[in-house]
């Protein structure tokens, strides 16, 4: 059972797998930095999806935002500040919600947090047409995953992603890479990259959600 942000198939298996060098350091600290905050409030969540501000700028253009979110410095140089946004309408599913999302050019990255249920891709000709009944399938069977995403992305074009099975809970066996979610990272990317987007879901900072 995939979609087009399942992770790829040898990201998953491998708890605890060698960690992949970041692009940027900054974004890879911003992504283990969500989700090890999600990671607080279990499991069975709602897609989130987190702005990702550079620091000394909030700092410098706005104080006051800033000192509502707990920051009273500018922090390393280069860093980033994750700003969660709304959550979606309901029923709407994060891969949708990011075909209409375009971010102000003050947001230097994006980040979102989705759970799946993955299962090996040899089983792909045994799941029903049907939705439901793949759904259904997909949570009996015996070799199911369910895995939590933090895929982020910046302007620069860099990508960083995180993530943890279900199996295997604990901050140690964290999967780390730069491209373990291709489909998520793309449409994460194209909300920074095209300015045509028509802006339809709320993108502006909320100061009381970030981690």
């Amino acid at each position: 059972m995939t979609s087009p942000t399942d992770p790829t198939p040898d990201a998953v298996p491998e708890a605890g797998s060698p960690d992949a060098l970041p692009e940027d350091p900054a974004l890879a600290a911003a992504v283990l930095e969500i989700e090890a905050h999600v990671a607080q409030d279990g499991w069975d969540q709602p897609a989130r999806l987190y702005a990702l501000v550079d620091t000394a700028t909030l700092v410098a253009q706005e104080p006051a935002l800033a000192a509502a979110m707990g920051i009273d410095g500018p922090g390393d140089d280069g860093s980033f500040t994750p700003i969660e946004q709304e959550g979606l309408p309901p029923g709407q599913v994060l891969e949708d919600a990011l075909h209409t999302i375009a971010w102000p050019e003050s947001v230097t990255g994006c980040a979102a947090v989705l759970e799946r249920l993955v299962l090996p891709p040899d089983v792909d000709d045994e799941i029903p047409d049907d939705a439901t009944a793949a759904e259904l399938f997909a949570r009996e069977h015996p070799d199911r995953q369910e895995v939590r995403m933090v895929a982020g992305v910046t302007r620069a074009g860099a990508s960083y992603c995180a993530l943890r099975l279900r199996a295997h809970d604990d901050e140690q066996s964290v999967v780390n890479g730069t491209e373990l979610v291709p489909g998520l990272l793309e449409l994460l990317h194209a909300t920074l990259a095209d300015p045509s987007h028509d802006l339809t879901h709320d993108t502006q900072p909320h100061p009381d959600e970030n981690p």
